[in-house]
């Protein structure tokens, strides 16, 4: 994790609920198998939280082999890309022209400047969402709050119902907040196709002096 993230994560490490979770963390750890790896659970952190302009918020990680490393919706690129990514860089593709990434690797995004955070920052394998409920979501509450508080003209795209929920804990005034259903092939034809995310995130990215994403 970055230097600049260290005092909100210590202080957040430290709290009742959090060491709750850990127990809990270490239990599946120790006995089931679990995405992503441990080393890997906190790489969103890797971002500068002074170069954050963009939250991407998903559900939970990638729950197959492999596949879930740390970043939400990327994938290495040893991996075949997931379908909520390929309906993603369709919607870049209608949207702006044409996605970059000919894998399923987000890196480029993170080091632009994009938090890729779950609402949940882990899954056991084959379970999708079995670790919801276990104190994530408090956490990644903390997380948007911490953010919407201290920082200004962030861009908070939130995909799904989950991440949708965190809705009421960002200043609409200070910020820009885009929703809409998740990418997921069971949801996306609900809203998520034609929503525009990337086009409307760049707009007020350059309207506010930011560096636009190369998406």
């Amino acid at each position: 994790m970055h230097e600049s993230w260290k005092p909100f994560l210590k202080s957040e490490f430290e709290k009742p609920y959090f060491k709750e979770l850990a127990n809990f963390l270490h239990q599946e750890y120790e006995t089931k198998t679990i995405f992503p790896r441990k080393e890997l659970v906190f790489r969103a952190f890797a971002t500068d939280l002074n170069d954050v302009s963009v939250v991407i918020l998903g559900q939970d990680p990638y729950h197959t082999p492999g596949a879930a490393e740390g970043l939400a919706f990327s994938v290495p690129n040893s991996q075949p890309i997931p379908p909520s990514l390929i309906n993603i860089y369709k919607e870049i593709d209608s949207d702006i022209g044409k996605h970059t990434n000919p894998r399923g690797n987000l890196a480029n995004w993170q080091k632009q400047g994009v938090l890729l955070l779950n609402t949940v920052l882990t899954v056991e394998a084959h379970r999708p969402k079995s670790h919801s409920n276990k104190g994530w979501e408090i956490f990644t509450t903390e997380v948007i709050k911490y953010l919407n508080q201290n920082r200004a003209h962030l861009v908070f795209i939130l995909w799904g119902r989950d991440a949708r929920k965190k809705k009421v804990l960002i200043d609409t005034s200070k910020h820009l907040v885009l929703e809409s259903a998740h990418p997921s092939p069971l949801s996306a034809h609900n809203g998520f196709f034609g929503s525009k995310p990337f086009s409307k995130c760049n707009e007020y990215l350059k309207l506010n002096g930011r560096n636009e994403i190369i998406w």
